[in-house]
């Protein structure tokens, strides 16, 4: 299972590397060449000094116009030391590789997008001898995607939606649209985009919609990250306890979509002990837009 968001993100993009280029190209409008070869590079920048220096995620990109190496940073919140590190992983780079290096830095904060965004200029006021500008994608300018035809269409683009975007009244449609189009994609490029969104939802109650939803289409449960609630119930050993779990799940599944949940309902989902009645109702508590339409006839 990802253990932090830096390797979620480093995995996501080892997946579907072409997704930081497209990035580029329609989230922030830079026109950067088309890559026709992109790989993984090995992360760790250490000296033969004890001083171990690791970026996220790099890449290099293959294009007609020449070869890039590809910086990605995922920046949680605003750290100033950042000014010595960030030029000198780039000068370190492009003495290594002899390639052009871009930096590309991803947060959740628009506070940190904002800061992340300024020039780091080093040198006097009338002349700087080094410039880095950072390409940031954050919450103000990744696209918020919340149908799930949008999702279909691109769903590492709303993988990185949910990223940026996944708190606030806006998460249940986003969580939901990209559920939705998880089934449409492999099992192993889902099972990838599944931690990484796990691991990166800052908002508790954001992420543990996300792990509803997973549980009420039925995947989160063939997935590593299920493996402590797994265990959990192989402990305890009673099918009373599964029960009250899932249908404490479709309560919460309806509660954090803003849906009212009348104490008839309520009482009706809390008593019920059939588990194929609940994912049933779990299921349908996805898309419902009133508590009565869980027990719609057929």
């Amino acid at each position: 299972m990802v253990g932090s968001s830096h390797e979620a993100l480093h995995r996501i993009f080892q997946k579907d590397p072409a997704l930081l280029t497209r990035a580029l190209q329609r989230v922030l409008d830079v026109p950067f060449p088309e890559p026709h070869e992109i790989a993984a590079l090995n992360v760790d920048l250490t000296e033969i000094e004890p001083v171990e220096r690791r970026v996220d995620t790099l890449l290099r990109a293959e294009t007609d116009e020449g070869t890039y190496l590809l910086v990605v940073e995922s920046q949680g919140k605003v750290d100033d030391r950042k000014r010595g590190s960030w030029p000198y992983y780039l000068s370190y780079l492009y003495e290594k590789y002899r390639c052009e290096p871009v930096l590309i830095v991803i947060t959740q904060s628009s506070a940190t997008a904002k800061w992340a965004s300024r020039p780091i200029r080093l040198g006097f006021r009338d002349w700087h001898s080094l410039t880095v500008r950072p390409l940031v994608l954050g919450p103000d300018n990744v696209p918020v995607i919340t149908s799930e035809r949008q999702a279909e269409r691109d769903v590492p683009l709303a993988v990185l939606s949910a990223m940026t975007h996944g708190r606030g009244p806006q998460a249940p449609a986003i969580l939901e649209s990209l559920a939705s189009a998880l089934r449409t994609i492999d099992p192993d490029s889902a099972a990838v985009f599944v931690q990484f969104v796990d691991s990166c939802l800052a908002d508790p109650q954001a992420k543990q919609m996300w792990r509803d939803l997973m549980t009420a289409i039925q995947y989160f449960w063939r997935h590593p990250l299920a493996e402590q609630v797994r265990e959990e119930g192989r402990e305890q050993g009673l099918e009373q306890g599964r029960a009250e779990a899932k249908a404490e799940m479709v309560l919460h599944i309806l509660e954090w979509r803003g849906i009212p949940v009348p104490d008839t309902v309520r009482e009706r989902v809390s008593t019920c002990t059939d588990l194929d009645q609940l994912e049933l109702w779990a299921q349908r508590a996805v898309h419902a837009t009133d508590s009565a339409e869980l027990f719609a006839e057929k």
